[in-house]
């Protein structure tokens, strides 16, 4: 069926309702159509994510309902009355996709946990196994724009659905070829059938207690805790709350908020891309920080997984950390910590995915600690969490990403911003302790195990020729052999969709142990690299790219000279 016939089948649809209907029939831009209609939404590296809106490739109560029906389909297949729970954010019909997804639950016969109000996407993953539920459900688009919004599907097991149960559920979902074959019941119904059950604070207080179990200098923290200066910042999202009650309950009394960006707006006013990778969304903490003088400024995304740190430099001085920075500082500081308390297990392990920084090698390696890769998203990580839940083969530590996810404990199995806040106050307070800024920290480091430096390079191809072109030019750099980048050769390629790494000077190659996916990733003499691979969250191409160096000024200058041959490369790929 092709996007003329989807749009037609809209309109005609005794199911859509006469607003709907009255929005698209007063589209007159063919591109409009054809882009809100040419495919269904994917399940991504983040789930089911588009912009709100009528059509397919759109998210609205119907795509929801779609999704919906055939996760119902798929766990009533699958389980002995499986149950689900569900949480939401602050982004624009959260609250309403939530409660029709329960209302589609509730219709098949599925018990659903939905909460009170909006809730950080990690706690949701706290929820699943608390609960004894079969899935999860969360309604984010975690930091994408004020446009869109997502559905993201967990399991049992509280992590993402990972590959396999993904695509399962994904084909239950295709099944679902009308809206006629979404059942779906009223609240009333649903309660009056007692299988829907509004939840939150009894969860949201046993989950605050093993997060807080995870501080390692526990008397550092109760007798010095009240000494840290904090800013921070929600974004206009979920995390306000429970990151303040953590902290509060840690001792971190000299905390304040940006007011500006302290209550759920789903139109972020404040922080137009509410990501805490931009470092513009801390300009009214910086305006704070003029007069308070903080040690340490925090700010959390919209669905609370992720979080930005920005630290003093200098007098007066604050300089926002790289996802990859506040990943190796925790990495270490973690590692360091246990060693001093002689908890540091003989089998520990790190996860870090393959895009995130290669510093934390050999950090881990000065401890005798095992660093593990996965593909780029969480979900593999708290895959991994798992298999060693069940294997013992290792303890996990520390995952982290580069896009600012951080994860310590194995209660959760997403990456948790509010863990993640209480251990980066844990860290700065302890080199506060030490005479040190973090930043000074991060500059030991670096001294200490070499000088690496990553950057991300977005470019946004929208709609269905975009799309055509981002496939187009990963293709034609697959058959494709590069053995220069300026004046670094290349010297092995890396292609994770046919799963094999080649030396490019012998041909040698070895299989790839890891999921098939889109990516290919291409390793310099020396040590930089750089990895390619389409977004699975938005319309945009996304490369990597990472230098080393022996000083700080020279490994800026090598990544800025790789960022430039690379672009080149790729814009001549898609032109």
């Amino acid at each position: 069926m092709n996007y003329k016939d989807k749009y037609k089948l809209w309109l005609e649809s005794s199911v859509i309702d006469e607003n709907t209907k009255n929005e698209l029939g007063n589209l007159e831009d063919e591109k409009e159509i054809e882009d809100r209609f040419y495919k269904d939404l994917e399940f991504g590296t983040g789930g089911l994510r588009g912009v709100i809106g009528a059509g397919s490739n759109r998210l609205n109560i119907y795509t929801i309902g779609k999704a919906t029906q055939g996760l119902s389909n798929y766990l009533n297949d699958k389980f002995q009355r499986p149950s689900v729970a569900i949480a939401y954010d602050s982004r624009h019909m959260s609250s309403e996709f939530a409660e029709y997804a329960a209302r589609t639950l509730c219709g098949n016969n599925i018990k659903t946990y939905l909460f009170e109000t909006l809730t950080p996407t990690p706690i949701l993953s706290y929820a699943v196994r608390f609960l004894g539920c079969k899935a999860g459900i969360v309604i984010t688009a975690s930091h994408n724009p004020k446009q869109y919004n997502g559905y993201k599907v967990y399991g049992e097991d509280g992590g993402q659905l990972t590959d396999k149960a993904a695509g399962e559920v994904l084909d239950c979902v295709n099944a679902v070829d009308s809206f006629e074959k979404v059942t779906s019941i009223s609240l009333e119904q649903c309660k009056n059938k007692n299988l829907l059950t509004y939840v939150g604070e009894e969860i949201y207080s046993t989950y605050l207690e093993k997060a807080k179990d995870l501080t390692i200098r526990k008397e550092l923290v109760k007798e010095s805790a009240k000494d840290l200066k904090i800013i921070y910042t929600p974004l206009h999202g979920s995390g306000n709350i429970p990151v303040r009650r953590v902290l509060k309950e840690l001792g971190y009394e000299n905390l304040r908020v940006v007011k500006e960006q302290e209550l759920p707006d789903g139109d972020f006013p404040t922080a137009p891309y509410p990501n805490p990778e931009d470092p513009k969304v801390f300009k009214l903490a910086l305006a704070m920080a003029e007069e308070f003088k903080p040690d340490i400024i925090i700010g959390t995304d919209p669905d609370c997984d992720r979080i930005g740190a920005v630290v003093q430099q200098g007098q007066g001085e604050y300089k926002v950390l790289t996802g990859n920075q506040v990943g190796a500082l925790l990495s270490h500081y973690i590692l360091s910590a246990l060693k001093e308390n002689q908890q540091l297990p003989a089998n520990g392990a790190i996860i870090k995915t393959i895009v995130s920084t290669d510093m934390i090698k050999p950090i881990a390696d000065k401890y005798g600690i095992e660093v593990m890769e996965v593909l780029t998203g969480f979900k593999y990580i708290g895959e991994l969490i798992g298999n060693f839940e069940k294997t013992k083969a290792n303890e996990f530590l520390f995952g982290f990403e580069e896009s600012y996810g951080y994860l310590s404990g194995d209660f959760v199995r997403d990456k948790d911003a509010v863990i993640a806040a209480m251990l980066v106050c844990e860290m700065t307070l302890y080199y506060k302790s030490k005479g040190k800024t973090l930043y000074e920290a991060l500059m030991d480091l670096y001294n200490e195990f070499g000088y690496f430096k990553e950057s991300l390079i977005s470019i946004e191809l929208k709609g269905k020729e975009g799309q055509e072109k981002i496939a187009s030019a990963i293709d034609y750099l697959r058959n494709t052999d590069i053995t220069n980048i300026d004046k670094y050769k290349v010297v092995k390629k890396f292609d994770y969709k046919l799963s094999v790494a080649r030396e490019l000077s012998n041909g040698d190659e070895e299989e790839i142990e890891l999921p098939k996916s889109n990516v290919l990733k291409f390793v310099l003499e020396g040590g930089s690299w750089f990895v390619i691979r389409p977004s699975g969250t938005e319309p945009k191409m996304k490369i990597y790219v990472a230098a080393v160096g022996k000083t700080l000024e020279q490994v800026e200058n090598n990544l800025s000279i790789i960022e430039k041959s690379v672009s080149s490369y790729i814009d001549n790929c898609i032109k």
